[in-house]
C-alpha cells in the first residue's frame, strides 16, 4: 500500500511528500537528486545547525521580527532536533550539490513543520511560520552551514584532543614500566646503539603531546564564525543588531566563544582554516601510524622475529595457521591513517576548487573532515584499550639481542678509541661472537667496568 502523501511545491515544481514527514520538498528533491553515499548526515552537525537556528529566533525575536509564539515554537522545534527526534526526517545525503543548501533546508522544513504543528497547524502548510521566511529569516546557506561545519569541528576535536590525552597518559605509565629494560635501537632496521625500552615509549608520548598542540592550534581558527555574512559577505537581509548579537547569541547556546570574523567576504569564500585542521589531522595520523609500525616490528614473531614486546592477543591470526595471533589493534590505527591521508587530499583539493564568493564543495569537505574526526578518534581508544595498556616487555630477549649486537661497541670508543672499537665489532661479526666475549678476552677491560658501561 502507497503511503499517504502530501502535495508541496518549491521554485522547481510540485512534488508529493510523505504526509507524516517533518521534512518538506525541498529536503524530499534533494534525497532524489543526491544518492551518492545512501548515509546519513553527521548528527552533530545537524545539532548545531539546529542550534544556529534557535540563536537565530532568539535574535530576531529582540527586533521585534517574529511574534513570540513564533520564536517559542522555533526553539522548541530546534530543541527537540538537537534531542535527536527527528533524526529519520534528515534525509539528504551529506554529499551534496549546492554548497548545502539542501542540507539547510532540510532543517529549515524540520523545524518549521514542527513549530506549525506546536501553533496548532499542519505539516505542509508553512502558513504560521515558514522555512524561508522565519526559520531561516537573515541567514544564508552560506553563512550557517559553515558555521555549522566550524562548530562540529570544535566539539570532534574536543573528543580526540581527550582520547590523546588517554594515550599519552598510558604511553608515560609503559615508559616508567620499561625504564630498567636496556635493549637495542635501531636506525634503518640495523642495529645503533643500546637504548632503554622506557625510552621508546616516553619518545611516544611526547610525540602524542605535540600533536595534540598541534591540533589544538588548528582548531582555534574555528572559533571565527561568518554567521550574519548571509549570501557572500555583504549582510544583505539581515539586521545589524543582527550581525552585532548573532555570535554572542550563539556562543552562550554552544558552550564555547564563537567571534565573527573580521572580514565576512574572506570567511565566506575560502575554506583554508579546514585544509589546516585536516593537515594537523594528517600528520596526527601519520604519526600514530609510525608508531603502529614500530609495535608491529617489535612484537614481531613470537620466535622469528625482533620479540622485544608483547601485545596483546585481540584476534586469531588465521583461518589455515594454528595458534596464529596477528597485531589487529596497530593494523587498525595504520588503516585509519590511511583514510584520514586520502580524506585530507579530497579536502584540500574541494577547498582549492571554490570560485569567486563562495566555495560550492563544503558538503564534501565536511563530510571527509568529520570521517577523519570519527575514524581517528575510534583508532586512538581501541590502541589505548585494547593495546597499549596491556603490552609487556620481554627482558630476557631485549638482553639477547643486546648482548649479541656489535652496535654496543659504540659504548666502547670513548674508552678503547673508534679504530679497535671497529675492530672488535667486525671480528664479532665474522666469529659469530658476543663483543663482550671478545673485550674479556683480550683483557681490554675489566668485567666490571664493562658490565657498567653494556648494562
Amino acid at each position: 500500500m502507497k503511503a499517504a502523501s502530501r502535495l508541496e511545491a518549491d521554485s522547481i515544481g510540485s512534488l508529493e511528500v510523505p504526509t507524516a514527514a517533518y521534512y518538506g520538498v525541498q529536503a524530499e528533491r534533494a534525497s532524489r537528486n543526491f544518492e551518492i553515499t545512501h548515509l546519513k548526515m553527521s548528527p552533530v552537525f545537524l545539532s548545531n545547525l539546529a542550534l544556529i537556528k534557535k540563536a537565530a529566533a532568539s535574535v530576531n525575536f529582540k527586533i521585534g521580527l517574529l511574534t513570540k509564539p513564533q520564536a517559542d515554537a522555533i526553539k522548541t522545534a530546534c530543541d527537540e532536533v538537537i534531542a535527536g527526534k527527528f533524526a529519520a526526517d534528515f534525509i539528504v545525503d551529506p554529499i551534496q550539490g549546492g554548497a548545502g543548501t539542501s542540507a539547510n533546508m532540510n532543517m529549515n522544513e524540520v523545524i518549521a513543520n514542527r513549530a506549525n504543528e506546536l501553533l496548532g497547524g499542519k505539516r505542509g502548510t508553512y502558513d504560521l511560520v515558514h522555512p524561508n521566511d522565519q526559520v531561516n529569516m537573515a541567514q544564508s546557506t552560506n553563512d550557517t552551514i559553515p558555521t555549522a561545519g566550524k562548530m562540529t569541528t570544535i566539539l570532534l576535536s574536543e573528543k580526540l584532543v581527550a582520547s590523546l590525552d588517554k594515550l599519552e597518559a598510558s604511553l608515560r605509565i609503559k615508559a616508567d614500566e620499561f625504564s630498567d629494560v636496556i635493549k637495542m635501537g635501531r636506525t634503518q632496521l640495523q642495529d645503533a646503539v643500546p637504548m632503554t625500552l622506557g625510552d621508546s615509549f616516553a619518545g611516544y608520548a611526547s610525540m602524542v603531546s605535540r600533536l595534540k598542540k598541534r591540533l589544538e592550534k588548528a582548531t582555534m581558527e574555528m572559533h571565527e564564525i561568518n554567521l550574519g555574512a548571509t549570501a557572500i559577505g555583504t549582510g544583505i537581509n539581515a539586521s545589524q543588531y543582527y550581525e552585532d548579537h548573532i555570535a554572542g547569541q550563539l556562543s552562550k547556546l554552544f558552550g564555547f566563544e564563537l567571534k565573527q570574523a573580521d572580514d565576512l567576504f574572506d570567511a565566506t569564500g575560502n575554506l583554508d582554516s579546514f585544509v589546516e585542521v585536516s593537515g594537523a589531522l594528517k600528520a596526527c595520523a601519520i604519526s600514530l601510524s609510525k608508531m603502529s609500525n614500530d609495535l608491529r616490528l617489535l612484537s614481531s614473531g613470537p620466535r622469528c622475529g625482533f620479540a622485544e614486546i608483547n601485545l596483546p592477543a585481540k584476534q586469531n591470526g588465521s583461518s589455515i595457521m594454528p595458534g596464529k595471533v596477528n597485531p589487529v589493534i596497530p593494523e587498525v590505527v595504520s588503516q585509519a591513517a590511511f583514510l584520514v591521508c586520502g580524506h585530507d587530499t579530497t579536502i584540500t583539493m574541494a577547498a582549492e576548487a571554490g570560485q569567486l564568493e563562495l566555495n560550492a564543495f563544503e558538503p564534501v569537505v565536511f563530510y571527509q573532515l568529520f570521517e577523519s574526526f570519527t575514524a581517528l578518534t575510534g583508532a586512538v581508544d581501541t590502541l589505548v584499550e585494547n593495546c597499549i595498556t596491556g603490552i609487556t616487555a620481554n627482558k630476557g630477549r631485549c638482553k639477547q639481542l643486546k648482548e649479541g649486537s656489535v652496535g654496543i661497541a659504540t659504548v666502547l670508543c670513548p674508552y678503547l678509541g673508534y679504530q679497535l672499537s671497529a675492530k672488535i665489532a667486525k671480528r664479532a661479526l665474522k666469529e659469530k661472537r658476543s663483543v663482550r666475549e671478545l673485550v674479556l678476552e683480550n683483557h681490554l677491560m675489566s668485567e666490571e667496568k664493562l658490565d657498567c658501561l653494556l648494562g
